[in-house]
């Protein structure tokens, strides 16, 4: 498995490579990436994310570098659609996380948690156990540690050898966190699942699917969590610049 075998499974969004693969075929080539021990970071892309990465060459660096970026957002799946690159689907990171997670339970696949509240994650873990019961829990932290606290942190999944390992952190640090130690990991499958863990502890609840089938999901999280405002100026823009780009073409 390499990342020429997945150039004709993406198509280019301002020079992201964006996957095309529906859901199945996602969990199907993430599972190839476990049997073979191929090391995989996953990006869940929505507009926020490509929006930072087209204004900070950093962040877009990791993004290019990442082998494998779904697209999460519905905004991103109507980008792809509008710019003439459609993709298959919506593969919503909360949705891929629970996806792999069935498909792995059966297997035996070994998950790391690592990011959330203290108390999140231990609640997020306990439910993760009661749901997908073969699923081994391998380890939990949260995610306040400092970059010092960063080779013990890496030590610790090491040593445990997870197939999964799900990363809930700031949006601007948990991909570039990824994207800096993933050699070093040699996790499989690393992907960051934002507030994942949260929705999973019940701290908060994903949109209901009325919402979701609407595409009004980012609407529903800023009603329940307005501070999130300064971040969603970035959702006009992306359509502004996906709207621009398609009259240029």
């Amino acid at each position: 498995m390499n990342q020429q075998s997945l150039s004709s499974r993406t198509t280019n969004i301002f020079d992201i490579p964006i996957s095309v693969m529906s859901m199945r075929e996602t969990v199907e080539y993430l599972s190839e990436a476990i049997r073979t021990k191929c090391v995989h970071q996953v990006i869940t892309a929505n507009p926020i994310i490509v929006m930072a990465a087209l204004e900070d060459a950093a962040y877009m660096s990791v993004m290019q570098q990442a082998e494998l970026i779904v697209p999460d957002g519905t905004g991103v799946v109507w980008a792809a659609s509008r710019l003439d690159k459609p993709v298959a689907e919506r593969v919503a990171g909360y949705d891929l996380l629970h996806e792999l997670l069935r498909e792995g339970a059966p297997l035996g696949w070994k998950a790391y948690l690592l990011g959330a509240e203290p108390e999140v994650i231990r609640i997020a873990a306990a439910r993760i156990r009661e749901m997908y019961p073969g699923i081994q829990i391998v380890g939990e932290r949260d995610g306040y540690f400092t970059d010092d606290e960063d080779r013990e942190v890496i030590a610790d999944i090491r040593a445990q050898q997870p197939d999964l390992l799900f990363v809930a952190r700031s949006a601007k640090n948990q991909e570039p966190w990824i994207g800096k130690y993933k050699d070093e990991l040699h996790v499989p499958i690393m992907m960051g699942v934002g507030g994942s863990f949260d929705a999973i502890a019940g701290k908060n609840k994903r949109a209901p699917e009325l919402w979701i089938r609407l595409r009004l999901e980012w609407l529903y999280r800023l009603l329940k969590e307005p501070s999130r405002w300064r971040r969603m100026l970035a959702l006009p823009k992306f359509a502004w610049l996906v709207l621009r780009t398609k009259r240029r073409v």
